[in-house]
């Protein structure tokens, strides 16, 4: 049995939150970023658990930035 390939959060936003270190497009900070094509798949699975809570993080201190949208 082969399990699919976990993907890449990234939405094409790249642009670093200063204060928390995330993306502000994805919410991965730029260790995750850089090293994710590396990382095995469970440890992609564990950022991708992270994210959620990262977004609503830069959602609610209005930084989130979705693709798509204009950067401020």
């Amino acid at each position: 049995m082969t399990t699919a390939l976990v993907p890449s959060p990234c939405n094409s936003v790249c642009r670093m939150d200063e204060t928390s270190g995330w993306c502000r497009g994805c919410a991965r900070t730029l260790d995750e970023i850089a090293s994710w094509s590396r990382l095995p798949d469970d440890d992609k699975r564990v950022v991708w658990a992270q994210l959620p809570a990262r977004r609503e993080a830069l959602r609610q201190r209005g930084l989130l930035v979705l693709a798509g949208q204009r950067r401020p």
